[in-house]
């Protein structure tokens, strides 16, 4: 049982940590690349690079 209590307190602070570092950055969060957003927005995507060389 202290485990899953100590497990849960950690995840609590991780997302708290998240939670605060997103707040005071200001920033919106940004997907990863890949899906659809590695169509146009992704320069660093090897998938976009295979579509690039097929045309």
């Amino acid at each position: 049982m202290q485990t899953t209590f100590l497990t849960f307190a950690v995840f609590t602070l991780a997302m708290l940590g998240l939670g605060l570092g997103l707040f005071f950055q200001r920033t919106p969060l940004k997907g990863s690349c890949g899906g659809l957003a590695c169509r146009n927005a992704c320069h660093a995507c090897p998938r976009k690079r295979r579509e690039e060389n097929r045309t």
